[in-house]
């Protein structure tokens, strides 16, 4: 019943293009995946993605709240994406060197190389270049051809420090990677100080095109663009934690929903909460018509419970965006003697918005949305 999410403390996109292959972004709104024409020849030149998330807050999600198994997924949330191919593949990989984020911008003139760029980690000024060969042990960088300018990162190679995600241009083009066992390793450095294979320093994700699409240097893929932690909008990149905390303990003279129509509310909701708050939530569930029977106490005081198949959804109150769906592994409701109930943990969510709550309960009868316009607001 689970969803926690943090956002990067830096990102950056870095280009293989002659012409910016010094050029820092740190300070951009966009991240994206491009191959750019060369601008005195036919060539196209790719780009990457870096993205860094802290020690301490992926520490405390970790010995503070997660119980049990967990995963980590990275998300990328899209904008205007241009000239897609029809199909795209995408790849990340933990970044095996730090990197500086700087605070330049894809339209800067002169450009600024005060943080990270293909050729350099960190700026212009120190100038430590990303390896190009005789990379350590576990790793490698760089680009597989002496066409394109060398540089432009190092990683860890080997499944489990990579994932992959395969799309069409006629899907939603959000980025979601499985990175639950880059995040394991990050963990086993953090927490005990584990060295490679057994654990890395947290550096960060890189994002990249799979070497044979970026080597191709006489095709483009389009661009594919996303929102950066510098953006405007509500869609910031996130890494977000799942797991399932749900517990079921009936109370003694409980009702399970099986079947027929329900009435259910909401309660012990503040309607507004504090971005550091966790909340928990709490429904009401009886039957709309309730059997008649004779008795001396009233059945409203008997507890009633959906199924444990009955999960919860939030929605963006005023975009519409699902920004937690219903996940039959990691949004499940608990019960307890006082009935259903979840946890929602706030800082997961962008400040001075409205959100909605949905809930889905499946019976005999089958599927059941409850939408009754149940809204919070997360403030600062």
């Amino acid at each position: 019943m689970a969803y926690y999410s943090i956002f990067p403390e830096k990102d950056a996109t870095i280009y293989s293009n002659p012409d910016r292959d010094t050029l820092n972004t740190g300070n951009d709104e966009i991240l994206e995946l491009v191959k750019e024409k060369g601008d005195n020849n036919n060539l196209y030149y790719p780009s990457r993605i870096l993205i860094q998330f802290k020690d301490s807050e992926i520490n405390h999600i970790i010995s503070n709240k997660i119980t049990g198994n967990f995963s980590a997924n990275l998300q990328l949330f899209s904008t205007e994406h241009k000239n897609l191919g029809q199909n795209q593949q995408i790849e990340v990989f933990a970044i095996s060197r730090s990197w500086d984020e700087g605070s330049g911008r894809y339209s800067n003139l002169p450009i600024l190389s005060n943080g990270c760029s293909w050729i350099y980690r960190d700026n212009i000024n120190r100038k430590t270049e990303w390896a190009t060969s005789n990379f350590a042990l576990g790793t490698t960088g760089s680009i597989g051809t002496s066409t394109l300018t060398q540089g432009g990162g190092a990683w860890y190679t080997g499944s489990a420090f990579s994932n992959l995600q395969s799309f069409s241009n006629a899907e939603i083009l959000d980025l979601n990677l499985n990175v639950t066992s880059i995040v394991q390793k990050f963990s086993s450095s953090i927490f005990s100080g584990q060295t490679y294979p057994t654990g890395i320093p947290n550096n960060g994700f890189i994002i990249k095109y799979p070497n044979n699409i970026e080597t191709d240097t006489l095709s483009s893929k389009g661009t594919l663009s996303y929102f950066s932690v510098d953006t405007h909008t509500i869609f910031p990149p996130k890494l977000t934690f799942k797991w399932d905390d749900s517990i079921h303990n009936f109370g003694a003279q409980s009702t399970t929903k099986t079947s027929g129509k329900l009435n259910v509310s909401l309660y012990r909701n503040k309607e507004e909460y504090n971005v550091n708050e966790e909340a928990t939530f709490r429904l009401n569930v009886r039957d709309k018509y309730p059997n008649r029977t004779f008795t001396n106490t009233s059945n409203y005081l008997n507890v009633g419970y959906f199924t444990t198949a009955s999960y919860y959804s939030i929605r963006d109150a005023h975009t519409e965006e699902e920004i937690i769906p219903f996940d039959d592994d990691y949004t499940k409701l608990s019960a307890d003697s006082e009935g259903m109930y979840f946890k929602i943990y706030m800082n997961g969510l962008q400040p001075e918005r409205y959100y909605r709550l949905l809930f889905k309960h499946i019976n005999n009868d089958g599927i059941e949305i409850f939408d009754n316009n149940y809204h919070f607001k997360v403030v600062r």
